[in-house]
């Protein structure tokens, strides 16, 4: 745990840069009603994420120049929510905090954030599918980068939060971006609703934590304070229903370790909550990279190495964790196999590498979650970036099937995909190598429910990712051509706003694994890891666990043979299938056409949701709701009813009241008078 905090200033500029880029293009949008030219759109937009990232280099070489246990910065604005007094009293500020786990996400988000700005350039401006676009998009841009900022700098739950919201709504707003194609409306309003399921369990989780920090005589929710008070509530049980798992009485760590998970499960697109992935690639392709690689999906896994030292003391929600991160790895690597959408393959393929992650986290391999979670991010913006650039090369064509042969058509973008593919594939000497190199070694030495069972689950997943990733590399790229020729002569590379995104992507995809060289290959002399700032040594300090013992080093020396193997494997595997024998896949479809038709439809698992939560639920807001409260009871009998019984009594009573003839007030008063004089005689 890292004590103290050092003052940074700047801190807060950090998320405050792209709020005010944001708040400047929605001002002229919105208020002003005008657009501004290409140039100072991009500038606005741009220079802000760029300076959020110069400000995190900043602090980030502030920061390494303190002791290790003292690398914290922090930046507290003001007091955002005060009650209570005395030893209840409560209060969270508006501060933010800069330490080695904050660090590498803030430098992740504002620098692949960039790149991704930067190639938006290029890859929007010729697109006039809804009015105002340009600078709408990059509105929606700028606020989602504050968002995710916010989230990863926030110094408490309650400001963590309230990113964690924020990057849900410009989700939808940007996965819907062409908003006038019913298909792209539905899939950001699905993605929006699958969220929100998972923020339930975030905040159920959130305040359970809180309550039970309260009843300590600690009622908080900054992360330092709550690892520090932690012990206090480390073993305290939980009455539950007996039917439950676990039951009548759970650790409560337990529980909210899980209620946080589920939140994680929503963001980080984890079965069950998987679903609104593969649709949100409805968005334009720059969204896909900056939301499904780099920032959004990684907020679930950031949330459970935030609060490491709470899962360390929950074996139990770890142990769902690995498994269905494991599930998840594989599940998204079966389905990614069958896809024909160059963006769904990729979709998948960011599901099932987040499985890793989460595989990590719950072997407690955090330090090894986290560095896959950069070289991923890495890793997959390159590929989703060249996607799009073959996209645009293809004339908006995703379907592989009209591709082939396009690596002399379009070489830069050829060469750049083909290293993404490399380095997420794990072949050495690429970061995704290493990445994935160490949490197959955690899950190989995993104290969790079938351990040797889950190890040999991630092997055989690493072998898929090679083999879905070359299937698309050789379908795209290699073969014979399958375009039009009068398209094929058209095509040509993407200008420099969008190429020199790729190439700093693709030096971080080949040269990122270094920073996670293994201590076991230290040893042998190649690297002097213990005098080096390694990525396990580096997160080290705030990290749970992070001291663990680990495996022998001729056993990790035998492993990392495995992942080698199983990577060649792999693309050895699609080489053999789609170059040398390329009807072969066709056949294979055919003899397992019942099994094929299974993985197309996603084992119907939205078809599942649809008949047992959709339809009815729609149902009962129709019905129910709609019908039978809002109309018939609101409408219906209190405020048309009413309306309706006023006017009626005006109409048939009252109106003869008031008649307009004098002689009938003259009686009236006669008769209200004798009535008075009657009743003061009694």
């Amino acid at each position: 745990m890292v004590t103290g905090g050092t003052e940074f200033d700047l801190l807060h500029w950090i998320p405050l840069a792209p709020l005010f880029a944001a708040v400047l293009h929605g001002v002229l949008l919105v208020v002003v009603r005008r657009t501004v030219s290409e140039w100072i759109t991009v500038a606005i937009s741009c220079g802000a994420i760029t300076a959020s990232f110069v400000i995190s280099c900043a602090a980030f070489a502030r920061m390494v120049r303190l002791p290790d246990e003292s690398r914290l910065l922090v930046d507290h604005l003001y007091t955002w929510i005060g009650a209570g007094v005395g030893s209840q009293a409560f209060s969270t500020e508006l501060a933010f905090q800069f330490d080695p786990l904050s660090a590498v996400m803030t430098l992740v988000v504002s620098g692949v954030g960039a790149l991704i700005h930067f190639y938006s350039w290029g890859y929007m401006k010729e697109d006039e599918r809804e009015d105002k676009g340009f600078q709408r998009f990059f509105c929606y841009l700028n606020l989602f980068s504050f968002a995710m900022l916010l989230l990863v700098l926030a110094d408490n739950l309650v400001l963590m939060f309230l990113g964690w919201e924020g990057v849900g709504l410009c989700s939808y707003l940007l996965i819907g971006f062409w908003y006038s194609d019913r298909n792209n409306a539905y899939a950001g309003s699905k993605a929006f609703i699958v969220n929100r399921i998972g923020d339930l369990g975030f905040i159920v989780g959130m305040l359970l934590l809180f309550s039970m920090l309260a009843e300590a005589g600690h009622p908080t929710v900054g992360f330092q304070d709550i690892e520090r008070y932690f012990a206090q509530i480390a073993d305290v049980e939980l009455d539950l229903p007996a039917w439950l798992p676990g039951g009548p009485s759970y650790r409560a760590v337990n529980v909210v370790g899980l209620c946080f998970f589920i939140g994680a499960c929503g963001k980080s697109a984890q079965i069950p909550l998987h679903v609104w992935l593969p649709d949100a690639m409805a968005g334009p392709t720059p969204v896909s990279a900056l939301i499904h690689a780099a920032t959004m999906v990684t907020a679930g896994v950031y949330l459970v190495c935030r609060m490491s030292f709470l899962y360390a003391a929950a074996p139990e929600a770890s142990a769902i964790i690995a498994w269905t991160g494991a599930l998840t790895a594989a599940l998204g690597a079966v389905l990614a196999l069958v896809q024909t959408d160059i963006k769904k393959v990729l979709a998948y393929s960011t599901m099932s590498q987040l499985g890793f992650m989460f595989v990590a986290v719950g072997c407690g391999a955090y330090a090894a979650a986290m560095f896959h979670l950069a070289t991923h991010a890495f890793m997959q913006a390159l590929l989703f970036l060249a996607a799009g650039s073959v996209i645009l090369a293809m004339q908006h064509e995703q379907n592989i099937d009209a591709m082939g042969g396009l690596r002399r058509r379009i070489p830069r973008t050829h060469w750049t995909f083909l290293i993404g593919a490399l380095a997420l594939s794990g072949v050495l000497p690429f970061a995704g190598f290493f990445s994935k190199d160490a949490i197959l070694v955690a899950a190989y030495g995993a104290e969790v429910a079938g351990g040797p069972w889950l190890y040999r689950l991630m092997l055989a997943t690493a072998g898929l990712t090679a083999l879905y990733l070359f299937r698309l590399y050789f379908r795209v790229f290699r073969g014979k051509g399958r375009a039009p020729r009068g398209l094929r002569d058209r095509m040509e590379d993407p200008p420099g706003s969008m190429v020199v995104p790729l190439y700093v992507l693709s030096g971080l995809a080949i040269f990122a694994g270094l920073a996670g060289f293994p201590q076991a290959w230290g040893d042998l002399g190649w690297v002097d890891i213990e005098e080096s700032n390694s990525f396990a040594n580096f997160l080290a300090p705030v990290l749970a666990g992070s001291e663990r013992e680990g495996l022998a080093h001729e056993i990790e020396y035998r492993l990392t043979l495995r992942a080698v193997l199983a990577a060649i494997t792999g693309t050895g595997l699609a080489w053999w299938l789609y170059l040398q024998r390329p009807t072969w896949p066709e056949k294979i479809r055919s003899s397992f056409h019942r099994l094929h038709h299974v993985l197309v439809a996603k084992f119907w698992v939205d078809e599942i949701y649809g008949v047992l939560l959709v339809r009815p639920l729609v149902a009962i807001s129709d019905r129910l709701l709609y019908r039978g409260i809002d109309a018939g009871l609101i409408d219906g009998l209190l405020v048309n009813g009413v309306a309706r019984s006023i006017r009626a009594l005006a109409a048939n009573g009252l109106r003869y009241v008031q008649s307009g003839l004098i002689q009938a007030y003259m009686f009236l008063m006669l008769v209200g008078a004798v009535a008075i004089v009657a009743l003061l005689m009694r």
